[in-house]
Formats: C-alpha cells, sequence, structure tokens
C-alpha cells in the first residue's frame, strides 16, 4: 500500500518544524537573536559588523533565518518577528533551549545507531564530541529548570531556610554552570555552596557567573570526583541535579560516602526525571521526548529512574526518604534525611 499523501505531509511539517529549530541553534549559538534585538533593523553585512562573525555565512542565515519566519525584511534591514525574538538568551523564559534538541538529537541518533550493531556504550563522553553542545548544556538546564526551581520547588524544601540560618553548606555533586547554587545564594543570604564538577569549562563558567550576580563570595567552584569527595567540613546538604542516573551502578557507595560526610540530620537531595511506571505513558506528548533521552542515556550508559528506586536506594543508605512531584509529575525531587 502506497505511503497516504496525508501522512507524508505530516512527517513533511515534522521536518519543517526540525529544520526551523536548527536555523534558531546556529542563532543561539552565536547570539544572533540578541544582537538583532539590540541593533536591529540591520543588513547582514551590518550584523557581521557588530558581532565580529563571517558576513558571508550571516547573509545566508539572514536568508534561511528570513524563510523560516524569525526574521523579516525591512527597508533598513532585518528585524526579529516576535517568534525570533523568543529566542532571545536574555529573556528567564527564552525558548532557545528547544533548539538544542534536533542538533543534540542528531548527534545522539547517529551514535545510537551505530553503537546498536555493536552494543558499545561509549560513555559520558560522547557529548563532549560536540564541544560546542557541552558549552551550552548548562545554560540550557538553568534556562529550562531555573524558573521552575524558584517558582515552584524552593518553596517545598524548607531545609534550605534552616541551612541558611545557621550559615550551612550545601554541596553541588555534577554542578554544571552552578545554576542551582547561584539561585540559593540569591535567595538565602548566610547559605553557602560548593559546586563539584568534572569539566573546566563548567567551572570557569559557574565562577564568571557567581561573580557577575555578587555571590562569588559564599559560593566557591572547583574541579572534583564524586566518587573521591575531598571536603573540609561536614555538610548540610548533598545535591544531585539530573547527575544520579550518570552514577547509578555505582549508588551504594556513593550513598554510603554522602552519608558519612553530612552534618547530623544532613540531607541530599536529588532532582531527577520522573520515569514512568507504565510504558504507555510514554506516548503522552511531555514524555515522548524523555522516552528519547532515555536512548541517548543507555548510550552514554545510564538509564532514566523511578522514584521508588532513589527512595529504597537512600533507605538502604541509611536515610528517610520521600518524593516530591512538580512538572504534572513528571519531574521528581527525593529528599533524604540522615537518620540519627
Amino acid at each position: 500500500m502506497p505511503v497516504s499523501s496525508e501522512l507524508r505531509s505530516q512527517v513533511m511539517q515534522q521536518a519543517q518544524g526540525m529544520l526551523a529549530l536548527q536555523v534558531a541553534f546556529v542563532g543561539v549559538a552565536n547570539d544572533l537573536f540578541l544582537a538583532l534585538h539590540q541593533h536591529g533593523p540591520v543588513t547582514a553585512a551590518g550584523l557581521a559588523s557588530v558581532t565580529g562573525l563571517d558576513a558571508g555565512y550571516l547573509e545566508r542565515w539572514c536568508d534561511v533565518a528570513f524563510a523560516t519566519g524569525y526574521l523579516e525584511e525591512r527597508a533598513e534591514g532585518f528585524a526579529l518577528t516576535p517568534q525570533g525574538d523568543a529566542f532571545r538568551s536574555d529573556l528567564p523564559d527564552s525558548l532557545w533551549p528547544i533548539a538544542m534538541g534536533p542538533v543534540m538529537g542528531g548527534h545522539m541518533a547517529d551514535r545510537a545507531a551505530s553503537c546498536m550493531r555493536s552494543g558499545e556504550r561509549p560513555g559520558e563522553g560522547v557529548l563532549s564530541e560536540r564541544p560546542l553542545l557541552a558549552e551550552f548544556f548548562g545554560p540550557m538546564l538553568e534556562t529550562r529548570f531555573g524558573g521552575m526551581f524558584r517558582r515552584s520547588i524552593l518553596d517545598q524544601l524548607p531545609l534550605y531556610e534552616e541551612i541558611d540560618a545557621r550559615g550551612g553548606l550545601v554541596v553541588d555533586l555534577g554542578c554544571g554552570n552552578g545554576w542551582y547554587l547561584r539561585a540559593l545564594a540569591s535567595r538565602f543570604p548566610q547559605l553557602r555552596g560548593l559546586g563539584l564538577d568534572g569539566m573546566p569549562v563548567n567551572i570557569q563558567g559557574a565562577q564568571d557567573l557567581a561573580r557577575s550576580q555578587g555571590v562569588s563570595d559564599r559560593l566557591e567552584f572547583r574541579l572534583g570526583d564524586l566518587h573521591d569527595l575531598q571536603l573540609d567540613e561536614p555538610v548540610s546538604a548533598f545535591v544531585m541535579n539530573r547527575a544520579l542516573h550518570h552514577v547509578w551502578e555505582r549508588r551504594e557507595a556513593l550513598l554510603q560516602a554522602l552519608a558519612a560526610r553530612l552534618e547530623p540530620g544532613g540531607s541530599v537531595v536529588i532532582w531527577e526525571p520522573r520515569w514512568p511506571d507504565e510504558r504507555a505513558a510514554l506516548t503522552a506528548p511531555p514524555l515522548r521526548a524523555m522516552a528519547w533521552q532515555n536512548l541517548a542515556e543507555h548510550v552514554q550508559g545510564n538509564r532514566f529512574l523511578r522514584p521508588a528506586e532513589i527512595e529504597a536506594a537512600l533507605e538502604g543508605a541509611g536515610f528517610g526518604a520521600r518524593t516530591l512531584l512538580f512538572a504534572e509529575g513528571n519531574e521528581a525531587v527525593v529528599v533524604g534525611t540522615r537518620r540519627g
């Protein structure tokens, strides 16, 4: 039976959407949407002058950004449409993280397709194969989840107010660009933070952002290994944001090490995507991306977790555990409190 014209049209529309997001990613990676907001209307040559980017590439990018609806043409040059304006990097609820999806997805699809033939699982270095993606990964998480953290999650975690009252220490394992600790330090003036990450680009970015936001006096960021913690004092809380599933195979030793370094009554706060209990839930539009991401995680040697699994692991390491759900139940924050 031949492919119907309706089905062909549907798939072509999906392809056009992916193409548009690839165009947006090129603009995001070079901050072109913000430059156009600040300097537009502007010609491609004028945009090259203010950004220092190659004029030939910019002329062709402006053409395709016009074709995909991000730019409109005026007598003075190109200007952002409302859709293009929504990708500006300075907007707190910017759409720019969405533009990373097709580009990162294309890389991971290539790796998954080839590794499926051999069973190879190359590990965490897969993301580093694309340095530009690695550079934007931390800022992407901050833009996607920072608002949710400040608006919805923080008020449900009174432990941070208690830590702030005594000037306690929060350690972020796999801190990325430090967004979680910077959000805490901005809200709680006595709370101190230490961020550990294995990527130098993340540490440098976190330090620069902490200085620019005036919280570097209470925050420290340094290269560190989650499995070899070098700490100078007892910790009030360890936090892991989308990090536990990366070290799940070594969870018992890790959680025991965290418990040993916590002050009495200290906590572990683990934020993970909530893998559903039933496969049928994956057909819901918000979870389709999670199903795809879980395939990409397999390439890296990981898998997404159910909250019950995390609670069981925490309780086995001597914690009392409870789960808070956010984003229509698709995000789980599991809080483990050290017993005794």
